[in-house]
């Protein structure tokens, strides 16, 4: 890795206009602790060290705004009883592979927390930058309580690592408040059932309107906002109507969910990838053979739903959602997309649209002077073939994230 404070200028670069969707021809891109300062049509002559990218695409960094780092298994058990520092080694492992994919921003939504942020920042690990929730807000029997039936003990105040149970306003209120005090960059909040959970069903709804509208109230206050796991429309409507900004999942949304959606300006994350996965690979994973039963009702279901939603105009986010082994996975939610989306608006979703969503625009997700210098460089034309993003041993030549370079194969 290259020292980020240091100037760096890549040339002859071939630009991919995220914003136009397409490559706009040659670029000289001048890049000082980490910011790009320059990006000219002409010559560009500073720079401590120079790369050429002749024939190269250069593109923004990637972002996955679902992920679940420190979820190394998908047995949940097994993860309330590995030791904390186990469990940051086996995510230093999982965070390495998501930049060397070509992902530069990811979006925890449960589980990482300021540790594992602060350790990337400061360089003690490798990995893309972790926007984190901290703990998922759940409430008792919610997809954050990992109690079977018949286990009894204390209400869980950090289950399996992912998510905290709590029930009434109050509580709401409290832990909101405490993953905010630990620097969460957004509330994750679980409003209906979900695959991982054993006591929930799909089509439960989850928390009452005042405790969502409570989680919200707070996020905003901290001038941030609230993620809900959701995969119903009546779920999602009940978060939408509270304010909430994104939506997870959303499998089983309709057309009042869409309308809403519209009216309110927010966003779906749909995480095909993982329910396509997890109907093969889960129980070798670590699930119980009820939680994958749960798969089925979703994944054909998201196909048809994610597809007309996209037709209606709702921004759409690349998020994926993997958990344990599964985490491999990561890229081929961009063949799933490409069945209803253009390479084009697939990259867009991962570029500009999430860093819309998170909030950070002009920050990353498009490469212009006074953007972070989070830069990939392919070997191939991603809007010409999809599949180049998704075979980065292959074509992916050079990483840089905050102008540090992670990888150089040019």
């Amino acid at each position: 890795m290259t020292d980020a404070s240091k100037s760096l200028t890549l040339k002859n670069a071939n630009l991919l206009d995220v914003r136009l969707g397409e490559r706009v021809g040659t670029r000289n891109i001048f890049i000082e602790d980490g910011i790009i300062q320059e990006v000219s049509e002409g010559p560009v002559t500073k720079g401590a060290t120079v790369l050429d990218l002749s024939g190269l695409t250069v593109m923004p960094g990637l972002c996955d705004a679902h992920v679940h780092v420190v979820a190394a298994t998908a047995s949940f058990p097994d993860l309330m009883k590995w030791s904390q520092m186990y469990v940051a080694a086996r995510a230093g492992q999982i965070l390495s592979g998501m930049i060397s994919r070509g992902f530069t921003t990811v979006r925890d939504c449960g589980g990482a927390d300021f540790g594992i942020a602060k350790a990337i920042n400061e360089g003690y690990l490798m990995g893309p930058r972790v926007l984190f929730s901290g703990h998922a807000i759940s409430q008792t029997g919610g997809h954050g309580d990992m109690r079977e039936a018949g286990e009894n003990w204390e209400s869980c105040t950090c289950c399996a690592g992912l998510g905290v149970v709590v029930d009434g306003v109050p509580d709401v209120r409290r832990a909101c408040r405490e993953e905010l005090r630990k620097g969460a960059h957004f509330i994750k909040v679980m409003a209906s059932g979900g695959v991982s959970s054993p006591t929930d069903r799909i089509g439960n709804t989850q928390f009452s309107m005042d405790e969502l509208t409570a989680a919200v109230e707070e996020a905003e206050a901290a001038q941030t906002y609230v993620a809900a796991h959701v995969y119903t429309a009546r779920a999602a409507n009940r978060a939408l109507e509270c304010g909430v900004r994104s939506i997870e999942h959303g499998n089983l949304i309709d057309d009042t969910t869409i309308d809403l959606m519209l009216k309110k300006d927010a966003f779906l994350v749909p995480t095909m990838s993982t329910h396509e996965v997890l109907g093969s690979e889960g129980l070798a994973a670590g699930m119980s053979q009820a939680m994958c039963d749960k798969v089925d009702k979703v994944v054909e279901a998201g196909h048809k739903t994610h597809a007309h939603a996209h037709s209606r105009g709702v921004k759409m986010v690349f998020g994926t959602d993997f958990i344990g082994p599964m985490h491999r996975h990561q890229l081929l939610e961009f063949s799933i997309r490409s069945r209803f989306q253009t390479p084009a608006e697939i990259i867009r979703s991962a570029t500009l649209t999430a860093a819309e969503l998170f909030q950070m625009e002009g920050e990353i997700g498009e490469l212009v002077t006074g953007a972070r210098a989070d830069i990939l460089a392919l070997d191939g034309d991603p809007l010409a073939d999809i599949g180049v993003l998704q075979d980065p041993d292959r074509y992916l030549k050079f990483v840089a994230k905050d102008g540090e370079v992670f990888k150089n194969v040019i």
